[in-house]
């Protein structure tokens, strides 16, 4: 029994947003994923999706996209990415009982890895696209959420987290943020991100080890669109 991560996986199955227009790794995409996640995850294990699965703006255009996820090997946990216009973020509850069984839905709830807590939320940083008051307001929501995350895990008696991000924890330059303060409160053993694409975004936030905690990028580009094993 293993735990791996990987975010962005793009998926278009229903919607016209071919994928090699943003560089030669993202030719055949669909068809790595597959092919590596068949070849290192098995059905005992756990593999937590870091958001931006599907290009589908509801559920129904999404369809056959988490159809092809729920058919990848492992128990599937997803978080929710900037690109996931499928999730309305008040109705996880209501994704997670028509999906129970198959897939799991990470918001202002945690999932369990032994005796890990699975804490997370989509975060957020600063990329020069909004304003700056935009941005506090988007941020200061998320870190809310992803407070409520390891609320839940603590009160049901779990003492380790691993947290879990679509955007990377710190915004660029930045050396300390609320979601990395965070993870030194609660006692994150490790941070795991995505969201960041091309050789030129890849060390936007840290990876490796800060402050005693393990960060990690688990984009699919970065990855080769090959799982990362986490435990």
């Amino acid at each position: 029994m293993a735990l791996y991560a990987m975010g962005d996986f793009h998926l278009s199955f229903s919607a016209d947003k071919p994928m090699d227009v943003f560089g030669k790794a993202w030719k055949n995409h669909v068809k790595k994923i597959e092919k590596y996640c068949r070849r290192y995850i098995s059905e005992e294990d756990t593999f937590v999706i870091t958001g931006d699965h599907s290009w589908g703006r509801n559920l129904e255009e999404c369809r056959l996209d988490l159809q092809f996820i729920e058919n990848l090997p492992g128990r599937k946990i997803l978080l929710r990415g900037n690109h996931d216009m499928f999730w309305d973020a008040k109705k996880t509850a209501k994704l997670n009982a028509y999906f129970d069984g198959r897939l799991f839905f990470l918001q202002n709830n945690f999932a369990s890895y032994g005796d890990y807590a699975i804490v997370g939320t989509k975060g957020y940083c600063y990329e020069g696209k909004d304003s700056i008051e935009h941005f506090f307001k988007i941020r200061d929501r998320e870190t809310a959420r992803l407070k409520d995350s390891f609320e839940q895990a603590k009160a049901a008696g779990f003492k380790k987290f691993i947290m879990f991000l679509h955007y990377p924890p710190t915004s660029i330059g930045e050396q300390e943020s609320p979601f990395t303060k965070m993870a030194k409160d609660y006692g994150a053993s490790k941070v795991i991100y995505s969201h960041c694409h091309g050789k030129d975004r890849y060390d936007d936030s840290f990876k490796g080890w800060v402050d005693g905690i393990e960060y990690k990028l688990v984009s699919g580009d970065y990855l080769g669109f090959k799982p990362e094993k986490i435990l």
